[in-house]
């Protein structure tokens, strides 16, 4: 299979991006091709132009960076997204590429206010992560709100099959190094889990 792994991150050694390398390495592991888009090293601009919102009737083509982003969306099986949840929700770098290459007429339809998802037949996960305790998250409604407003709004909206959202939960800087053992224990786990010889789950539920 083809992953492409998006991340959001401004610090190369956070335990975001150090998650993102062990979950591509253990896929290349499981014999699977993988491409990591990391937003920040790349120096994706998520700033969406006044031209990208024209109609695609009009004869515009998407920006180059956006024009290549979609294609390599097209060319995956799989699609896993990685980002810290700030303000309970992701980081404005992942909102703008989100915006822009996850744009209408690419990722989906609209017809009088109802979204048909173009993404048909590729699967995504989902890899958040918190200072907050999940325990905090659901108490208080944020958990379910984000679920609503990223996991169903956005990827399931636009035809993705969302096999898991795997949250790391409580994490804080600095991190002591048995933690980051099991946090990166769990992401191998994940990518062992869903894309292994021998299949697994793909209940769309929250592992934590």
């Amino acid at each position: 299979m083809q992953h492409l792994i998006v991340v959001a991150h401004p610090l190369e050694d956070s335990i975001t991006m150090r998650l993102t390398r062990a979950y591509a390495l253990q896929l290349q592991q499981l014999g699977h091709s993988q491409q990591t888009h990391d937003l920040y090293r790349m120096g994706f601009n998520p700033v969406m132009g006044a031209h990208e919102l024209e109609p695609l009737s009009i004869g515009h083509a998407a920006d180059v960076d956006v024009a290549q982003a979609q294609r390599d969306v097209c060319a995956a099986d799989a699609l896993t997204v990685i980002y810290p949840l700030w303000w309970a929700t992701m980081p404005a770098m992942m909102k703008g590429y989100i915006d822009r290459v996850f744009a209408r007429g690419f990722a989906y339809e609209a017809r009088r206010g109802v979204a048909k998802g173009l993404m048909a037949g590729k699967r995504c996960i989902l890899i958040t992560l918190s200072g907050s305790p999940l325990a905090i998250l659901l108490a208080n409604g944020e958990w379910k709100a984000m679920a609503t407003l990223q996991d169903a709004h956005i990827f399931r909206s636009s035809g993705f099959e969302l096999l898991e959202h795997l949250h790391f939960d409580e994490v804080e800087s600095p991190t002591p190094d048995d933690v980051v053992e099991r946090d990166l224990a769990r992401v191998r786990a994940c990518a062992r889990r869903h894309f292994a010889a021998s299949g697994g789950v793909k209940d769309g539920s929250v592992h934590v």
